[in-house]
């Protein structure tokens, strides 16, 4: 018994062996990469645009396809350049169905993708297919149970009318995302309205127009020509941000909407991001913006932007428009108290917002300076000229003697509650604001805060 449980131990070792030796050789012995001319046509004639395979391999266990070098490049009417390039893609077989003829695409790992996005200003993007439509049982993939992708690359742009190529308007870096129920026939369907697939993405940088967000975390779905990141939360110059983002691509021009709650955010890093905007303000900034608009085919993509919102910004500075300072002479004291120290300083700004037509409106904007305070309201452009308009009531908190109280109060200031008050405006630039007294109440509009 013995020696037969022992050779029956030798021929079971013998086959698990000669079971391992055939693993690793069959995948060498079906030498796939001799299919890959054949592969490279049919995927150019169901994406109709070129594509390029560097190699092919299949390995066991699980059944999988591994691609090296995969490109896809943009059809002619766009620039010369690339859809997709991944530089690995490990594709798992359903061998049940590749039994009966089927190849079906259980999961999909794509490693190092670049993924260039680009619109034309008739309509269509470059990863599209508008024959997609009439051949949607030729392309047998079908609906991939999961898709991850490992350190991606997305850059979206519009090519301007003349079709030379446009600013980009969106991009990541660093991508990590794990999807299901992938539908790549209706991602490439110009016409699709099906839910193409949903999951989570991280993102180590993104960047829409000019504001930065890092260390991205989001839900993302895929559903009707629509991109939605839900339950995103990012850090932003030093602060955090959270809310959703909507892509619409439906039209010729991409739509977008966006809720963000911020906190803590460094504004002279914010606005350094922009053109001409470093140095014009600094503090920390907390509140909640509704930003909505088209994404044009022009150089300046963004500019249609419109949206409203409500922020406070506390213990900064506006460097170039010395408000304590400036309001002070126009009641003529003498004594700047705290403002001498401080031209540019302010404890406390609250205000609302109103983006449209490349300006930015306020209704109610509250300042507590030190040695003034403010009432006020008006608007700021956007637009490069950085013009201001702005007129309200200042309150005087240093308190002066009688003679300067008298010479103030002739001037066109009010006494209350002890404090002296005069309206005001601002006009000329951010960089050379010119101030000036108001008249009277009419010129006041804000609603003032209590005393």
């Amino acid at each position: 018994m013995a020696i037969r449980r022992k050779t029956g131990l030798i021929v079971v070792g013998i086959a698990a062996l000669l079971l391992l030796a055939l693993i690793f050789a069959v995948p060498a012995l079906i030498k796939v990469d001799r299919y890959r001319p054949q592969l490279i046509s049919f995927l150019q004639e169901k994406t109709g645009k070129q594509v390029e395979i560097g190699r092919l391999e299949l390995t066991f266990f699980p059944l999988s396809i591994h691609i090296d070098d995969f490109g896809v490049k943009n059809p002619p009417i766009f620039p010369r350049g690339y859809v997709v390039q991944v530089a690995r893609i490990d594709a798992e077989l359903g061998l049940g169905a590749l039994l009966h003829r089927q190849v079906v695409v259980k999961s999909l790992v794509l490693e190092d993708p670049v993924l260039n996005l680009t619109s034309d200003p008739d309509g269509p993007w470059n990863f599209e297919n508008p024959q997609a439509q009439a051949s949607q049982n030729a392309f047998p993939l079908g609906v991939i149970s999961r898709v991850q992708i490992k350190r991606g690359h997305l850059i979206a742009s519009n090519l301007l009318p003349s079709d030379a190529a446009g600013p980009i308007f969106f991009e990541a870096h660093e991508i990590f995302c794990d999807l299901e129920q992938v539908n790549l026939m209706g991602i490439i369907n110009p016409s699709s309205s099906s839910l193409d697939g949903q999951g989570t993405v991280k993102a180590g940088l993104l960047r829409f127009g000019s504001v930065e967000a890092r260390n991205l975390e989001s839900k993302l779905r895929l559903e009707a020509r629509h991109v939605f990141f839900t339950e995103v939360k990012a850090a932003v110059y030093g602060g955090s941000a959270a809310g959703d983002l909507t892509f619409d691509l439906l039209g010729k021009n991409v739509n977008f909407k966006t809720t963000v709650r911020l906190s803590g955010v460094n504004v002279a890093q914010l606005l350094a991001a922009f053109p001409n905007g470093g140095g014009k303000m600094t503090g920390k900034m907390e509140g909640d913006v509704k930003l909505a608009g088209e994404i044009a085919h022009s150089l300046r993509p963004l500019s249609g932007m419109h949206g409203t919102g409500h922020v406070t910004v506390r213990n900064g500075q506006v460097p170039s428009l010395k408000l304590n300072v400036n309001l002070m002479k126009l009641a003529h004291f003498n004594d700047l108290g705290p403002a001498k120290n401080d031209p540019s300083a302010f404890n406390l700004i609250t205000t609302d917002l109103e983006l449209d037509n490349q300006r930015i409106s306020s209704r109610v904007i509250d300042i507590d300076g030190y040695g003034v305070d403010v009432d006020g309201s008006g608007s700021v452009s956007v637009s490069g000229s950085d013009e201001l308009n702005y007129r309200g009531l200042a309150e005087i908190t240093t308190k002066e003697g009688f003679f300067t109280n008298t010479v103030a109060r002739l001037s066109g200031a009010t006494l209350k509650d002890g404090k002296l008050q005069f309206p005001f405006r601002i006009v000329g630039t951010i960089d050379n604001p010119v101030f000036s007294k108001g008249k009277g109440d009419k010129d006041v509009d804000a609603v003032q805060k209590p005393h």
